[in-house]
């Protein structure tokens, strides 16, 4: 069962409507997305490249860049080590490109998910020693690698690290207690001294703000960079920051840069999968690139994906983006047969009942279990670990609820856990097998979780009869865009609206397309792309089998319900008609 409401943020409407020459329910929408104040609202509507901070003022920035132009300048070795997801692989890019064209000797190394794990260890400091590397930047990875950091520091190695993650900490009497690695250097928004005013910056975000410094510092023109605010935005929507702030314009700016980029491998990957160059948002990032470049860290290693961007030839593109779809292909099969099973396992055992799903898959391939957690956490709205074997011990994923802050949760399990890391939404851990059961008991034992925090809560912006909608307010809300975590698309609502007939599309018979009306008398096409027969069942159960078959048949019933929605536009053999795309029903 969900529960709907709807928000009531009030706001003078029509006079910030006035003002940004907008439509009121836009101001409406605006404000309900927190964006509040002319200078906050301009930002909003209008930000541009030149809103973005300066990155010199990040704690240790100014010591990064000192050590990296004397590093450049005295043709020292330097190895960038990411980390093997779409944000790692898109800040060692970033980090790569920006200090060769500086004329810097640099190169990279991913850690293998599978052999390495997150982050850096001593293999990888081991083999950059072994390789006669002078400096390490490390990037999207090492603000938890206190250890290893210290370790490369006694073979004479200097070490930058570029984060974005939370900052570990210990309590002493009841006081949270930060711990920095003993970098030359560390550059995280996070730290609680660094005065930077937007923390939510990802991993290839603060890769980008390092190599734009030293641009500055180097006397080079810093729009020379501008271009890899294509892969700050790829890395932004993969790695779901909030799309607010400098977020939001790097995303907005790097979808245009992204629709006629000069990067082959880019290019050749959205022709390979068939993305809208044209039309490009931040869903096709989303769901159709990035699964792909995370394929690669996921199944094989992140250095492919890597090589992609780095490609050179158009042959050679075209050939490592068939092989990244082809991975991904493989990937949503694995992932679809490891999420059958978790269902099971909550379905057929005690399980179910515990508010905190910790499950343990131990064929489950351990680069999966992530997306398995988000799948399972969609399914019964509770925080979801998934846990499978791997070569030393158990490895996990978990993926949470709004009033779950899992990095919180799992710091009180720590004892029971080899490593962890992650944020308040998701979350990666290490155990050993035999802390399986003890950790499902103990995350359930500390829970706060109240049957309430249960229940799917669908945020409302607004009720909209259907007559308000047209061509011209449908192409205004594109002015909200990019959607995605954050800065989620508008939800609608309507009660009332009656459903005039139904026909079931798509060669799986997985969409439905309805004529409805509302109650003032409004016509128009509704699309359900959800689960089809679900939806019918629903009404089945209210009005009987017969109504529905009607329905189906084009006879007109009295079938009515209230539709949360999303207007939009049809296109047609050169026709324009305005549709509504139904979320939710009830």
């Amino acid at each position: 069962m969900e529960k709907w409401f709807v928000m009531r943020k009030g706001a003078p409407f029509q006079e910030i409507a006035e003002k940004f020459q907008i439509h009121p329910i836009l101001a409406r929408l605006i404000r309900n997305r927190d964006v509040i104040g002319d200078e906050a609202i301009q930002l909003y509507l209008n930000g541009t490249i030149a809103d973005l901070y300066d990155g010199m003022l990040m704690k240790d920035m100014d010591k990064a860049v000192d050590i990296l132009q004397e590093k450049i300048r005295e043709d020292k070795k330097i190895r960038i080590i990411g980390d093997y997801d779409i944000d790692g692989i898109n800040s060692t890019y970033i980090l790569l490109e920006g200090i060769k064209y500086l004329g810097g000797e640099a190169d990279i190394d991913i850690p293998d998910r599978m052999k390495d794990g997150y982050g850096l260890n001593r293999n990888l400091i081991d083999r950059a020693f072994d390789d006669d590397i002078d400096t390490i930047i490390t990037c999207d990875n090492g603000i938890a690698a206190r250890e290893e950091i210290a370790y490369g520091k006694s073979l004479g190695m200097t070490i930058i690290v570029t984060d974005h993650h939370e900052i570990p900490y210990e309590e002493v009497e009841s006081e949270k207690r930060y711990i920095l690695p003993p970098a030359d250097a560390v550059i995280d928004p996070k730290q609680q001294t660094c005065v930077y005013p937007f923390k939510e910056l990802c991993g290839a975000g603060v890769a980008y703000k390092l190599i734009e410094a030293l641009f500055g510092a180097c006397g080079k023109d810093i729009e020379d960079v501008d271009y890899l605010m294509e892969n700050v935005a790829i890395a932004t929507v993969g790695d779901v920051m909030d799309l607010v702030g400098e977020n939001r314009i790097f995303v907005k700016q790097g979808l245009e840069m992204l629709k006629r980029t000069n990067n082959l491998g880019l290019r050749a990957l959205m022709e390979c999968t068939g993305v809208p160059v044209e039309r490009l948002s931040a869903y096709h990032i989303g769901f159709v690139i990035g699964p792909c470049l995370n394929a690669s860290g996921r199944l094989d290693t992140a250095k492919r994906a890597l090589e992609l961007l780095c490609a050179k030839t158009k042959k050679e593109a075209d050939i490592l983006a068939g092989d990244l779809k082809a991975l991904n292909d493989n990937r949503k099969d694995m992932t679809a047969s490891a999420v059958e099973e978790a269902v099971k396992q909550v379905e057929e055992t005690r399980l179910g009942e515990d508010k905190v799903l910790v499950i343990y898959l131990p064929d489950c391939h351990e680069s999966l279990a992530g997306i398995v957690a988000g799948r399972v956490r969609e399914r019964y709205h509770k925080p979801v670990f998934i846990l499978t074997k791997a070569e030393e011990g158990v490895k996990g994923s978990g993926r949470s609820i709004e009033s779950y802050h899992m990095y919180e949760e799992l710091n009180k399990c720590k004892s029971l856990l080899t490593k962890f890391g992650g944020h308040k939404l998701a979350a990666g851990l290490s155990l050993e097998e035999e802390n399986v059961d003890r950790l499902r008991e103990t995350l359930n034992d500390l829970s706060t979780l109240t049957q309430e925090d249960l229940i799917p809560k669908i945020s409302i912006d607004m009720q909209m009869p259907l007559g308000y909608i047209s061509e011209a307010f449908v192409d205004e809300l594109e002015l909200l865009e990019p959607f995605g975590k954050g800065n989620v698309k508008p939800v609608f609502v309507e009660k009332n609206i009656e459903i005039l007939s139904a026909r079931i599309l798509g060669k799986n018979k997985n969409v439905l397309k309805m004529q409805v009306q509302d109650a003032p008398g409004t016509q128009m096409d509704a699309m359900y792309f959800g689960d089809v027969e679900a939806f019918l069942e629903f009404f089945r159960e209210k009005y009987g089998k017969p109504v529905v078959d009607g329905l189906l048949r084009g006879q007109r019933s009295k079938v009515e319900a209230a539709f949360t929605y999303y207007p939009g536009i049809n296109e047609y053999m050169g026709q324009k008609t305005v549709q509504i795309i139904i979320q939710n029903y009830q």
